[in-house]
C-alpha cells in the first residue's frame, strides 16, 4: 500500500510540474513545485485512506526534486 501510494504521489507531482512550458514563468520554481506536490500528495493520501501528513511530505519531496529531473523544465 505504501509503495503504491508513493508512486501515485510521485507521478502526480511530476505530471503537475510538467505543465509549466515557459522556463521563465514565475510559477516555475522549486517553491511552487514543492507546494503543489504537497497539496497533491495530501489529496491523494486522503482519497486512498492514508495519512495526509505523510502524503504531503512525500508529495513535497517529489515536487521539489522534479526541478532536477532530466526531461522536465528546470526551475528558475
Amino acid at each position: 500500500m505504501r509503495k503504491s501510494s508513493f508512486l501515485i504521489v510521485a507521478a502526480a507531482a511530476l505530471a503537475l510540474s510538467g505543465c509549466v512550458q515557459n522556463s521563465n514563468s514565475p510559477v516555475n520554481n522549486a517553491a511552487v513545485r514543492t507546494i503543489g506536490g504537497a497539496a497533491t500528495g495530501a489529496v491523494i493520501a486522503s482519497a486512498t485512506g492514508g495519512s495526509k501528513t505523510q502524503g504531503a511530505l512525500i508529495g513535497a519531496l517529489a515536487g521539489g526534486v522534479s526541478c532536477g529531473l532530466p526531461g522536465l523544465t528546470p526551475c528558475n
